[in-house]
């Protein structure tokens, strides 16, 4: 069986608390076609840039130090890097999820909804920039609870 590679940026173990509900570790993959005006995460663009990491190894890790199991995936653009985010989901059945998307919802893979809680998905557009809805950084987006 071929070993499952995600191109990682970083896995930010603080605790926040603006990306879904409760204290979240938040962890940045590498890649986004997007390239939106205003981004707050440029270093993420470049795809070749940053950690390639097993999927195993960072499901050991994560079960290891994300003690109440609520985890964010952002970027980046996730879904750029649909097969290792899926197989990363799959094994982490216990977590509560949320995966933040620039797509719209019509071009989310149904089959990774199965395996997350929430989903942030809409493209950020600086001019409708918001600091009062929460998850969200611009008002265009949604924020969608699916379980």
């Amino acid at each position: 069986m071929k070993k499952m590679i995600l191109q990682l940026n970083n896995i930010d173990y603080n605790g926040s608390i603006v990306d879904g509900p409760g204290i979240r570790t938040v962890l940045y993959v590498q890649g986004c076609d997007k390239r939106c005006k205003g981004c707050h995460n440029p270093s993420t663009w470049e795809i070749n840039a940053g950690e390639s990491i097993e999927i195993s190894k960072l499901v050991k890790e994560l079960k290891s130090k994300v003690k109440n199991r609520k985890l964010t995936i952002s970027g980046g653009e996730p879904l750029l890097q649909y097969d290792a985010i899926l197989e990363l989901v799959k094994l982490l059945p216990e977590f509560n999820i949320v995966l933040y998307t620039g797509k719209n919802i019509e071009e989310v893979p149904k089959e990774i909804l199965k395996y997350i809680d929430y989903i942030k998905v809409g493209e950020y557009i600086e001019k409708l920039r918001t600091t009062t809805n929460e998850y969200v950084g611009s008002t265009n987006q949604k924020f969608l609870k699916l379980k």
